[in-house]
């Protein structure tokens, strides 16, 4: 059983993710109908595209510390000397990565015409990757002090809503838009790396070149996990982009945006119970099963339940966006209201085989899940446009979690023959 002081932890982190997700949720009901109204769909679809390409770089720069560094930390909280060595260490990779992430940027604004000609609004976008590098969410996590989290999300989330409402007026103020976005990334990144060497006297020790090694081969299997996501899941706006326009991306990006919103209420309970699984897999392994499945089907419920809201509220909730009755976008949200229920549940499985020592699963789920995307998206987008996307979406994450069953199914029979 969970006892009275780690319920109260997992309470208090859920609660604090718990606010910033609202947040989340509750910015894009102000700012995306103030962007729609001020700059159209069709430069909206344009930013959502800068967006998504960025997205390649995050996870570049990432390259899975978000549940790797989160691990050690976990384990090694109370040794002072190891918790500078690993935040040292992911901090001097990340920053090597975001720099080569900026030179593809760059090589690739100069190769392709299409991204040429919006270039500084791809280099502005760039910024969220600075702020990403700068903002350890894995020292937090690990840690457990979510609250912390909250605090500087809600500080980069406010500045970036205020900036946004007072200087973007007319349609050249596109540039603003991700100029604000990643000077609040940048900003709450500053402030965290203060913060965490005032409260917890972490300090930057410069490491020799075999730990950097050790700590890269650490995140190998989550990076590729990551990046194949992220090639599924970004590139299919791109390619959408290619066999329409920028105005049905901008449809799609509106629906997804809702959809995001609400996955990621999923997502904070991976968030707030990874550190705490992470020790109780070391405790007790059958007991970490026990409650595996405990939190798996409460993820279920949960979702379910906010996924049948959406479905019968989807109208409602593009008019409020929109300002319009889009029957796009409606149609769309009806359709990705099954992607809520399973999106996520990938993360808990790759955060349990990463737990188990077995993250090479995390890696073939998401090869074997990728390819049937681009199957999917090859087959379906050319046939139905924007709508066959958001039924490949949907078919490829019911896709993963099969895979993701089958593989924690066959590690729990190999742990109780070991038993």
């Amino acid at each position: 059983m969970i006892n009275k002081r780690e319920g109260k932890v997992l309470v208090s982190n859920f609660l604090a993710l718990g606010v910033v997700q609202g947040l989340n949720f509750l910015l894009p009901l102000l700012v995306v109908p103030y962007l729609l109204y001020t700059l159209g769909i069709e430069l909206f679809g344009l930013l959502a595209m800068a967006t998504a390409f960025s997205s390649y770089f995050l996870i570049l720069s990432d390259y899975g510390f978000n549940v790797t560094a989160t691990r050690e930390i976990s384990i090694y909280r109370e040794d002072s000397k190891k918790l500078n060595e690993i935040f040292s260490a992911v901090m001097i990779i990340k920053s090597l990565l975001m720099s080569l992430g900026f030179s593809i940027l760059l090589l690739s604004l100069w190769l392709f015409d299409s991204l040429g000609k919006d270039a500084l609004i791809y280099i502005l976008t760039f910024g969220m990757v600075i702020g990403e590098v700068l903002f350890p969410i894995w020292f937090f996590q690990g840690i457990e002090k979510m609250r912390y989290i909250a605090i500087l999300n809600i500080v980069a989330k406010l500045f970036f809503l205020l900036a946004i409402l007072l200087f973007v007026k007319i349609e050249d103020d596109i540039y603003l838009v991700p100029l604000f976005n990643s000077l609040g990334f940048i900003m709450v990144g500053l402030l965290s790396l203060f913060y965490i060497h005032k409260k917890f006297n972490i300090r930057f020790v410069w490491q020799p070149y075999r730990v950097l090694r050790q700590y890269i081969i650490m995140g190998w299997h989550i990076f590729l996990s990551k990046l194949a996501v992220t090639l599924y899941s970004s590139s299919n706006i791109f390619i959408l982009g290619l066999f329409t326009n920028h105005l049905m991306v901008g449809y799609y990006a509106v629906a997804y945006k809702v959809v995001s919103a609400l996955v990621s209420l999923g997502d904070i309970v991976n968030q707030v119970i990874f550190p705490y699984l992470s020790k109780k897999w070391i405790e007790n392994r059958e007991f970490y099963y026990k409650l595996f499945y405990k939190f798996l089907q409460g993820i279920i419920l949960t979702m379910f339940f906010i996924a049948i809201v959406l479905f019968f509220t989807a109208q409602d909730i593009v008019r409020l966006l929109v300002g319009e009755d889009s029957l796009i976008s409606v149609e769309l949200l009806q359709i990705m209201s099954l992607f809520i229920i399973i999106a996520p549940l990938g993360g808990l499985y790759s955060q349990s085989f990463v737990t188990q020592s077995r993250s090479f699963y995390v890696t073939k789920s998401t090869f074997w899940t990728l390819v049937v995307n681009l199957l999917l998206v090859a087959i379906l987008i050319p046939l139905y446009g924007v709508y066959g996307l958001a039924m490949a979406e949907v078919l490829v994450k019911i896709f993963h979690f099969y895979l993701n069953n089958l593989y924690f199914i066959r590690l729990r029979k190999v742990a109780r023959c070991v038993v």
